[in-house]
Protein backbone atom coordinates (compact mmCIF):
# COMPACT_ATOMS: atom_id res chain seq x y z
CA UNK A 1 0.00 0.00 0.00
CA UNK A 2 1.53 3.31 -1.12
CA UNK A 3 0.16 6.85 0.71
CA UNK A 4 0.87 10.14 -0.57
CA UNK A 5 0.26 12.47 2.79
CA UNK A 6 0.32 16.30 1.77
CA UNK A 7 0.18 19.27 4.19
CA UNK A 8 -0.59 22.02 1.62
CA UNK A 9 -0.02 25.67 1.98
CA UNK A 10 0.23 27.95 -1.04
CA UNK A 11 4.05 29.12 -0.41
CA UNK A 12 5.09 25.33 0.73
CA UNK A 13 3.58 22.36 0.05
CA UNK A 14 5.06 19.15 1.78
CA UNK A 15 4.55 16.04 0.79
CA UNK A 16 5.63 12.34 2.04
CA UNK A 17 5.20 8.87 0.05
CA UNK A 18 5.04 5.73 2.22
CA UNK A 19 4.66 2.37 1.58
CA UNK A 20 3.05 0.55 4.50
CA UNK A 21 2.33 -3.27 4.79
CA UNK A 22 1.05 -4.49 8.23
CA UNK A 23 3.88 -3.11 10.67
CA UNK A 24 6.55 -2.52 7.98
CA UNK A 25 6.62 0.77 7.17
CA UNK A 26 9.12 2.47 4.32
CA UNK A 27 9.69 5.97 3.06
CA UNK A 28 9.56 6.41 -0.80
CA UNK A 29 9.98 10.47 -0.79
CA UNK A 30 9.26 13.27 1.24
CA UNK A 31 10.11 16.97 0.69
CA UNK A 32 8.29 20.17 0.40
CA UNK A 33 7.27 22.00 -3.21
CA UNK A 34 8.64 25.32 -2.85
CA UNK A 35 6.34 28.59 -4.34
CA UNK A 36 7.87 31.37 -5.22
CA UNK A 37 5.88 34.22 -3.43
CA UNK A 38 6.11 36.76 -6.23
CA UNK A 39 3.67 34.43 -8.26
CA UNK A 40 0.41 35.33 -8.45
CA UNK A 41 -1.84 32.82 -6.51
CA UNK A 42 -3.69 30.59 -9.81
CA UNK A 43 0.15 30.30 -10.93
CA UNK A 44 0.98 28.85 -7.38
CA UNK A 45 -2.07 26.81 -7.48
CA UNK A 46 -1.19 25.52 -11.14
CA UNK A 47 2.34 24.40 -9.54
CA UNK A 48 0.75 22.81 -6.59
CA UNK A 49 -1.45 20.76 -8.93
CA UNK A 50 1.21 20.11 -11.70
CA UNK A 51 3.91 18.77 -8.86
CA UNK A 52 1.39 16.60 -7.02
CA UNK A 53 0.39 15.49 -10.47
CA UNK A 54 3.66 14.47 -10.96
CA UNK A 55 4.72 12.67 -8.07
CA UNK A 56 1.61 10.92 -8.46
CA UNK A 57 2.56 9.61 -11.63
CA UNK A 58 5.97 8.47 -10.15
CA UNK A 59 4.93 6.64 -7.24
CA UNK A 60 1.54 5.69 -8.41
CA UNK A 61 -0.08 5.52 -4.59
CA UNK A 62 -3.36 3.49 -3.91
CA UNK A 63 -4.40 6.19 -1.24
CA UNK A 64 -4.24 9.90 -0.43
CA UNK A 65 -3.91 12.30 2.83
CA UNK A 66 -4.54 15.49 3.42
CA UNK A 67 -5.33 17.84 6.53
CA UNK A 68 -8.31 19.72 6.78
CA UNK A 69 -7.50 23.27 7.07
CA UNK A 70 -7.77 24.89 10.38
CA UNK A 71 -9.31 28.01 11.41
CA UNK A 72 -6.91 30.72 12.04
CA UNK A 73 -7.29 34.27 12.54
CA UNK A 74 -6.35 35.36 9.56
CA UNK A 75 -9.27 34.92 7.18
CA UNK A 76 -7.57 35.98 4.08
CA UNK A 77 -5.01 33.07 4.93
CA UNK A 78 -7.64 30.54 5.96
CA UNK A 79 -9.47 31.38 2.30
CA UNK A 80 -5.75 30.30 0.31
CA UNK A 81 -4.89 27.27 2.28
CA UNK A 82 -8.47 26.16 1.49
CA UNK A 83 -7.43 26.62 -2.38
CA UNK A 84 -3.98 24.92 -1.89
CA UNK A 85 -5.85 21.85 -0.14
CA UNK A 86 -8.31 21.61 -3.45
CA UNK A 87 -6.30 22.02 -6.17
CA UNK A 88 -4.26 19.08 -4.23
CA UNK A 89 -7.45 17.29 -3.64
CA UNK A 90 -7.82 18.05 -7.76
CA UNK A 91 -4.82 16.05 -8.28
CA UNK A 92 -5.81 13.12 -5.96
CA UNK A 93 -9.46 12.38 -7.41
CA UNK A 94 -8.58 13.04 -11.47
CA UNK A 95 -5.92 10.11 -10.40
CA UNK A 96 -8.83 8.32 -8.91
CA UNK A 97 -7.04 8.13 -6.08
CA UNK A 98 -9.12 7.40 -2.60
CA UNK A 99 -8.68 10.63 -0.83
CA UNK A 100 -9.11 10.92 3.32
CA UNK A 101 -9.14 14.28 5.20
CA UNK A 102 -7.79 14.81 8.81
CA UNK A 103 -7.62 17.27 11.18
CA UNK A 104 -4.66 18.45 13.07
CA UNK A 105 -5.75 17.38 16.05
CA UNK A 106 -6.76 13.35 14.88
CA UNK A 107 -3.01 13.77 13.12
CA UNK A 108 -1.20 14.61 16.08
CA UNK A 109 -2.89 12.08 18.32
CA UNK A 110 -2.22 9.20 15.73
CA UNK A 111 1.42 10.08 15.70
CA UNK A 112 2.42 10.71 19.26
CA UNK A 113 -0.73 9.82 21.39
CA UNK A 114 -1.32 13.64 21.71
CA UNK A 115 -4.02 15.79 20.17
CA UNK A 116 -2.50 18.81 21.34
CA UNK A 117 1.15 17.70 20.31
CA UNK A 118 3.81 20.23 19.28
CA UNK A 119 5.36 20.79 15.79
CA UNK A 120 8.24 19.60 17.61
CA UNK A 121 6.59 16.30 18.93
CA UNK A 122 5.01 15.32 15.88
CA UNK A 123 8.50 15.75 14.10
CA UNK A 124 10.17 13.74 16.60
CA UNK A 125 7.85 10.71 16.20
CA UNK A 126 7.99 10.92 12.34
CA UNK A 127 11.55 10.65 12.41
CA UNK A 128 11.45 7.80 15.47
CA UNK A 129 8.79 5.89 13.38
CA UNK A 130 11.34 5.82 10.12
CA UNK A 131 14.30 5.94 11.91
CA UNK A 132 15.26 9.21 10.82
CA UNK A 133 18.16 10.95 12.56
CA UNK A 134 17.89 14.37 11.08
CA UNK A 135 15.07 15.70 8.92
CA UNK A 136 15.99 18.41 6.84
CA UNK A 137 13.48 20.96 5.93
CA UNK A 138 10.33 22.39 7.20
CA UNK A 139 7.76 21.44 9.15
CA UNK A 140 5.76 20.91 5.91
CA UNK A 141 7.55 17.55 5.64
CA UNK A 142 7.30 16.32 8.78
CA UNK A 143 3.82 17.12 9.02
CA UNK A 144 2.57 15.86 5.82
CA UNK A 145 4.57 12.57 7.07
CA UNK A 146 2.62 12.30 9.90
CA UNK A 147 -0.41 12.35 8.00
CA UNK A 148 0.36 9.85 5.47
CA UNK A 149 1.13 7.97 8.80
CA UNK A 150 -2.07 8.89 10.36
CA UNK A 151 -3.71 7.09 7.55
CA UNK A 152 -1.78 3.99 7.77
CA UNK A 153 -2.47 4.02 11.44
CA UNK A 154 -6.14 4.12 10.18
CA UNK A 155 -6.42 1.52 8.15
CA UNK A 156 -4.35 -0.81 10.12
CA UNK A 157 -6.69 -0.04 13.04
CA UNK A 158 -9.64 -1.36 10.40
CA UNK A 159 -10.76 2.88 9.73
CA UNK A 160 -10.93 3.75 13.35
CA UNK A 161 -8.65 6.19 14.61
CA UNK A 162 -11.11 6.73 17.96
CA UNK A 163 -10.16 4.62 20.98
CA UNK A 164 -12.43 4.39 23.66
CA UNK A 165 -10.82 3.26 27.19
CA UNK A 166 -14.60 1.92 27.65
CA UNK A 167 -13.59 -0.66 25.30
CA UNK A 168 -9.87 -1.31 26.15
CA UNK A 169 -9.67 -4.89 25.89
CA UNK A 170 -11.54 -5.13 22.80
CA UNK A 171 -8.87 -2.57 21.01
CA UNK A 172 -6.15 -4.39 22.45
CA UNK A 173 -7.71 -7.57 20.98
CA UNK A 174 -7.82 -6.35 17.08
CA UNK A 175 -4.37 -4.37 17.50
CA UNK A 176 -1.93 -6.84 19.40
CA UNK A 177 1.07 -5.27 17.26
CA UNK A 178 0.29 -1.61 18.34
CA UNK A 179 0.54 -2.59 22.09
CA UNK A 180 3.73 -2.77 23.57
CA UNK A 181 3.58 -4.70 27.37
CA UNK A 182 6.68 -3.39 29.29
Amino acid sequence: MIILGVDPGTLFTGYAVISGVNEKLEMLKCDVIKIPAKNKLPIRLKQIYDSLVDIIEEFKPDEFAIETAFYGKNVQSTLKLGHARGVSILAAVNKQIPTTEYSPKEVKKSVSGLGSASKEQVRFMVCKTFKIKELKGSNDISDAIAVALCHHHKLLSGGSLKISTAKWEEFVDKNPKRVRVQ
